[in-house]
């Protein structure tokens, strides 16, 4: 089959998360012989990069990939920011998205490569998105309220002003309810971004379909012994940002001399965060590190510790752990942290300061409790998260569609499970009304 993925970010032209997802099953889905595209826009990533470097990255065989710049610079992201339609960016897309060929198109973060205006694109394949941030739900993508707090209740508009960005005017017009309806399907990697989706007025058919890593990304060094360290260390990795939580981490190496602190990740926060690491020699920076660095930090930690403070979609950095078999330290009020960290089996939680020092402590010192997590947690990579049962759902999702077959039913909390849906009734009769 023909894939076409649409992105803002992507290789080279990324900050990681969601085009860390992209980058997976582009070649998960080229390792199954299929033809796979994917459009992202160097406009938007030069607009925003600041100082951070251009990623290493070699595309596999049988991935196209389409850059796409305008010409007109920071005017093109601008542009869509504004009105939530691609403009400079439109032509390109319609080439190849509406091709008789196209079996598939995929949208991802879309945020600034063509917004909901281009939904509509690919009318003649499969379409499916995949909800990477709160970005359907909040202009500010993280729901991260005047960049405080976790959003309790709407207020964009200020909160957009203190953000520093435009109000998004056409966020009011239905423009995202309209481009959802093109849909056959909205994905998201954890159930408590769904529920969050939900909750906030986006309607069925939601999708569950967590995120997975290949087969091969830890070269399988988690069945050999770790490296040999000169003290034992806990780990933490992601862009550098406020809104990571690094800050609440930092402090609390004060109190555990015994232990190191390898961070991993570049952004515009590291000077602020090396300064409050000043007089704490048990506080190292690692910088950017690709896949197979990450990997062997990890590996030799007594525990990655994610101290998010907004509400994650996931937190890919709990699943590359548990890859290489190292637990968690997670706090709970950090999204769906708490379900992909704590419920999965494979970590510890905590929802302050206290705790999260206690967890840390407990974690470095108890053998036997590192030990049980670290099996719990490479049991859910090996089993609901790992590439072959990602792929399979992904290919039965999209069967359903093309063959017009009832899906899964939309998600519901397991106290609150929902019924089948209506006899005869199917994804694309249920959301869309374009056959």
């Amino acid at each position: 089959m023909k894939f076409c993925m649409v992105t803002t970010f992507f290789g080279a032209h990324s900050f990681g998360g969601d085009a860390a997802y992209v980058d997976r099953l582009t070649r998960a889905l080229c390792r199954r012989g299929h033809e796979v595209h994917v459009f992202h826009c160097a406009d938007a990533f030069n607009a925003v990069r600041g100082a951070h470097p251009l990623r290493s990255y070699t595309p596999p065989p049988g991935l196209h990939i389409h850059q796409l710049e305008s010409g007109y610079g920071v005017l093109s992201p601008l542009a869509t920011q504004m009105t939530g339609r691609p403009y400079f960016k439109a032509e390109a897309l319609r080439a190849e998205l509406d091709a008789v060929d196209t079996d598939v198109v995929h949208f991802h973060n879309i945020s600034l490569v063509g917004g909901p205006g281009i939904l509509h694109l690919g009318r003649r394949a499969a379409r499916i998105m995949t909800a990477h941030e709160h970005w359907l739900i909040c202009p500010m993508h993280l729901l991260w309220k005047n960049g405080k707090k976790t959003c309790d209740g709407p207020d964009c508009t200020r909160c957009t002003l203190a953000g520093g960005r435009p109000p998004q005017a056409w966020r009011y017009t239905g423009a995202i309810d309209r481009g959802l309806r093109e849909l056959d399907a909205l994905i998201f990697p954890s159930r408590h971004a769904l529920e969050e989706h939900r909750t906030r007025g986006i309607g069925a058919p939601l999708i569950h379909l967590p995120y997975f890593l290949p087969d091969d990304w830890s070269a399988g060094i988690e069945d050999e012994e770790p490296e040999m360290a000169e003290r034992p260390y806990l780990a933490a990795a992601g862009r550098l940002v406020r809104m990571k939580g690094f800050q609440r981490l930092i402090p609390l190496m004060r109190y555990l001399p015994e232990v190191d602190l390898r961070i991993a990740g570049t952004g515009p926060y590291e000077q602020t965060l090396r300064k409050l690491a000043r007089g704490l020699p048990n506080v190292h920076f690692e910088g950017l590190l690709g896949g197979q660095g990450l990997a062997r930090l990890f590996h030799g930690a007594r525990a990655v510790v994610v101290p998010s403070l907004f509400p994650e979609t996931f937190g890919y950095v709990v699943l590359e752990a548990y890859a290489v078999r190292t637990p968690v330290v997670v706090h709970t009020g950090g999204g769906a942290l708490n379900e992909t960290g704590v419920l999965s089996g494979g970590g510890l939680g905590y929802s302050n300061d206290a705790e999260m020092l206690q967890a840390m402590r407990r974690i470095v010192h108890d053998d036997e409790l590192r030990e049980e997590l670290a099996d719990r947690g490479f049991t859910m990579r090996t089993g609901e998260w790992s590439e072959t049962a990602h792929m399979d759902k992904y290919f039965g999702l999209i069967h359903g569609i093309q063959t017009g077959r009832a899906l899964p039913p939309p998600h519901r909390p397991p106290t609150h499970r929902a019924g089948p849906l209506p006899h005869g009734t199917t994804l694309r009769n249920e959301w869309s009304s374009r056959n």
